[in-house]
């Protein structure tokens, strides 16, 4: 199929939204409500080019980003991660199938504990007191592309 395809055009899309979430989070350690709701808005284009039946797997992609997304609200209520990751992860939740979306989530875990460990030996190092912000967008970022793999390599083919 290559490149001109739509579904290709929008997994480079996701990608790119992605990248600059990350970016945007280490540096500001936000993640913009426009990118959030872009991805957001994007999947149902994606529903569509990877030819996702109507409705019993459109019901089940949709029941699983809202249950997602409100277990991370809870998780932000609980002050463990902030709210621009959780709109993050609640629109990559409305792209990644169940099986995908259970890998980058145990992916992310991991990555972020890595990043949080860095930070916290970067702070014992700089001989900082300050409580450290974990750009967890960067986690999530890349736990996500990680995801991505599989429908990135069978659109190309």
């Amino acid at each position: 199929m290559g490149w001109n395809n739509p579904a290709v055009a929008l997994l480079a899309t996701l990608a790119a939204l992605l990248l600059a979430a990350a970016i945007e989070d280490v540096r500001g350690r936000t993640i913009s409500n426009a990118k959030n709701l872009t991805i957001a808005l994007l999947a149902p284009a994606w529903w569509w080019v990877s030819g996702l039946a109507l409705w019993p797997d459109l019901v089940l992609q949709l029941v699983t980003g809202t249950i997602i997304f409100g277990l991370f609200v809870g998780v932000f209520a609980a002050g463990w991660m902030g709210g621009g990751d959780v709109k993050l992860i609640g629109a990559l939740a409305l792209w990644l199938p169940l099986d995908s979306l259970s890998w980058m989530l145990i992916a992310m875990s991991v990555i972020g504990g890595v990043l949080t460990i860095l930070m916290l030996a970067h702070r014992y190092v700089a001989r900082r007191m300050a409580p450290i912000e974990v750009p967890y967008g960067v986690a999530i970022t890349c736990a996500a592309l990680l995801a991505m793999r599989e429908p990135i390599l069978h659109h190309l083919s």
